[in-house]
């Protein structure tokens, strides 16, 4: 385990959740914390908002124009190939970001973490143990249902002028990206939960939980 600083203990407390979208990563962490009195950290939702004065901030600094891509720069001029890589590079900056938002929390109990960006990688150098971290991916079968049925996996939700390419480019950088996230757990040793549609929401929980157990307390370890 790398020596980090964390003056309150928190990220030595942490459970983490990482892997691919749409693979119910938000909704396993809502349960774990209604059933066990935990705290939820969404990565996502501060990645896109709490984040973002910092990363203007950091384009200043670089001489960078302050400014978000365009939508068709982002969904449509690139292949998911290049997409995926500037993401995946992306990374570990914005992890930094997440664990000074970590280190801020003081909890006596365990606290979890959630979100794509929180790579095998990244979270395992924390850890004094592997089974503090699960990651979740969909299937492909699954992956295609959320699109299906989720209204904000089957649309961009932004105005692109070929909004099935911009899709389709999504899809396939997601699906990158977890092939990433796959490979960095199964070299670290990290245990991998494919999300296939069987279980539903609860059942694939109390997988997680099991996994988390000897953190969660002997009802966890119970169950």
């Amino acid at each position: 385990m790398a020596e980090v600083w964390d003056p309150h203990g928190s990220l030595h407390r942490m459970l983490w959740i990482g892997g691919a979208q749409w693979a119910g990563k938000t909704t396993v962490s809502e349960l774990l914390a209604r059933e066990f009195g935990l705290t939820v950290y969404h990565y996502d939702y501060h990645d896109a908002r709490g984040h973002q004065d910092r990363r203007i901030a950091r384009r200043v600094a670089l001489g960078e124009p302050v400014a978000d891509p365009g939508p068709e720069q982002v969904w449509t001029e690139r292949g998911p190939e290049e997409m995926a890589a500037e993401t995946l590079a992306g990374f570990p900056l914005r992890f930094e970001w997440a664990l000074d938002d970590l280190r801020a929390l003081s909890t006596g109990r365990p606290a979890i973490a959630e979100g794509w960006g929180l790579r095998p990688e990244l979270v395992v150098p924390l850890l004094d143990s592997a089974r503090r971290m699960v990651v979740l991916v969909p299937t492909e079968d699954f992956r295609q249902h959320q699109i299906r049925t989720v209204p904000r996996a089957g649309a961009l939700g932004v105005p692109v002028g070929d909004p099935a390419r911009a899709q389709a480019n999504r899809i396939a950088r997601d699906r990158l990206v977890a092939e990433d996230a796959v490979r960095g757990a199964r070299r670290l040793g990290v245990r991998v939960i494919e999300v296939d549609g069987a279980r539903d929401a609860a059942a694939v929980t109390s997988l997680v939980a099991e996994q988390f157990a000897p953190w969660l307390g002997p009802s966890a370890q119970a169950g």
